[in-house]
């Protein structure tokens, strides 16, 4: 952990950590809320390929130095190179576009803030990590806060198994890019840079034949402004500045207060899709995010 002083202004920047790890998930809310909102112009998983191809393409210039160096120690370790890019870039990514299909994107960011609970039972399950009994009971909560989202509020949409399709996928990103996070330690000893341009790279390529596919069903990209836009602020935004201001922030501040900025997405979201895409804000929604806050707070305490 650092502690950054801007000393030829004399002035302590104590706060620049807090606005980095803040701008992440400002973007990745954008990311949520954009895609619900392009659902009829751009297909899923042509959203996710040129998502990350475009990404990859503004990243190879700034760190094809770092590439050339940590090549033969990534090609070592291609495995866990290949599952962790199929795993963090391109399921996750396509089956969040795919999500925002049939679901709202207040609900799809709000099951997303459960995330570090995943993550916290999945680290359980594969490394048999001990949690305290407070521990589990904030976790608990956390996800029947994302519950509460899922049947809206209602419980009888648990006995009539009415789910919404894309709350159900969206449960299922989730759950993969906890996988991704609790194999993230697994990664080889590479420079951030070379290790986000190739997950980039191998995540595109893994899109290839579901983009193929996508294709063949008779869902085409029709390019416009609207859709270069689109695939531009996904690239540059929830991608590569996303990604640079989380890991600086981790840098300054450490990754358990980081990781409590996650939280933001749900907010961020629910105002920018209330704003732009004219999405209602029920009772159901803010029942449910404050039962993942507390679950979250209870855990960290």
């Amino acid at each position: 952990m650092l502690n950054y002083t801007d000393k030829r202004r004399g002035l302590p920047t104590a706060v620049l950590p807090y606005l980095l790890v803040s701008v992440a998930p400002l973007c990745w809310a954008g990311n949520v809320v954009l895609a619900r909102g392009v659902v009829d112009i751009i297909p899923p998983v042509a959203f996710a390929f040129w998502r990350w191809a475009v990404a990859f393409a503004v990243l190879v210039p700034f760190s094809w130095r770092y590439v050339k160096e940590d090549w033969k120690l990534a090609v070592k370790s291609w495995k866990i190179m290949v599952v962790l890019s199929l795993l963090g870039i391109s399921a996750f990514n396509t089956l969040l576009y795919t999500a925002v299909h049939t679901t709202t994107a207040i609900n799809a960011a709000m099951i997303q803030s459960t995330m570090p609970a995943m993550i916290i039972l999945i680290t359980l399950m594969l490394y048999r990590e001990r949690i305290t009994r407070g521990q589990a009971f904030g976790v608990a909560v956390c996800i029947s806060g994302a519950f509460v989202v899922i049947l809206r509020g209602r419980l009888g949409a648990l006995f009539a198994m009415t789910f919404a399709r894309g709350d159900l996928m969206m449960v299922c990103a989730v759950a993969i890019y906890a996988l991704y996070s609790a194999l993230l330690p697994k990664r080889p000893a590479i420079h951030p840079l070379s290790f986000l341009s190739l997950s980039f790279g191998l995540g595109t390529l893994g899109l290839l034949p579901l983009y193929a596919i996508e294709i063949a069903g008779g869902q085409t990209l029709a390019w416009s402004g609207a859709v270069i836009l689109s695939i531009l602020y996904v690239s540059l935004f929830p991608s590569v500045l996303a990604y640079f201001c989380w890991n600086r922030g981790v840098q300054f501040i450490g990754a358990n207060r980081t990781g409590l900025f996650i939280n933001l997405i749900p907010v961020f979201a629910t105002i920018l899709a209330v704003l732009l895409l004219g999405e209602s804000l029920a009772m159901f929604h803010i029942t449910g995010m404050l039962l993942i806050f507390a679950g979250l707070f209870l855990f960290n305490r």
